[in-house]
């Protein structure tokens, strides 16, 4: 069946589900292909920035040295952040270690949202087109027996090509499904992974800060 066919003996309902289906693929793969390339760049930024500020002789050194590496902006939000309030609000009260902790994890949790911008939409593609295909495919067997039961055509000969060309459907539907979920578990874990450099950092800037040793 191509695609003259299929719109040459689809109804209106088929050619919406077939248009959700195509829209989803072509967001899922734009948001795969997008975060493939922006997270291979972060983890190798934040190694490098990381490792900079490691070896600076100084503070504001470390500052300028990581935004030279940091083109994505995850490493200098939490660097920033320990520029502490200044006294006279609830946000200054408490000790050092205690402010520290508040701020950089604010700053962790800002990158890390920003780091999982689309993870929603491949999850909801994954989720919901095989279902979208499904119901296609059952609507288009529907359409094909009630036209064919009209006719009075109801024979096995009659009913394998409708029925095969409605079951495309579900096919489509796991063929935007398929690659929405493998993208969201191998995207998901190299956010994961990610977040486990700048957490680890932010732990280590905290006790620089404070002489902590925990």
């Amino acid at each position: 069946m191509n695609l003259s066919d299929f719109l040459l003996h689809s109804d209106a309902v088929s050619r919406v589900l077939a248009l959700v289906l195509l829209a989803l693929s072509v967001c899922s793969w734009v948001v795969i292909l997008w975060k493939w390339r922006l997270l291979t760049r972060v983890g190798l930024d934040v190694r490098r920035s990381v490792a900079a500020f490691w070896q600076s002789p100084g503070f504001d050194d470390a500052r300028q040295r990581v935004a030279q590496f940091d083109r994505d902006a995850c490493v200098t939000p939490m660097i920033d952040a320990t520029l502490l309030p200044v006294g006279g609000t609830l946000a200054s009260a408490g000790d050092r270690q205690n402010q520290l902790t508040r701020v950089l994890r604010d700053a962790l949790q800002s990158v890390v949202r920003r780091l999982q911008w689309g993870q929603l939409l491949l999850a909801t593609a994954g989720s919901i087109s095989p279902f979208v295909g499904l119901l296609g495919t059952v609507w288009g067997i529907f359409n094909a027996l009630t036209g064919m039961a009209e006719a009075g055509q109801l024979t096995i000969d009659k009913v394998a090509g409708p029925v095969g060309e409605a079951l495309i459907m579900t096919a489509a539907g796991l063929a935007v499904a398929i690659p929405a979920v493998l993208g969201y578990n191998l995207l998901g874990r190299r956010v994961a992974l990610i977040e486990a450099e700048l957490e680890g950092f932010a732990h280590d800037l905290r006790g620089l800060l404070t002489g902590s040793q925990d």
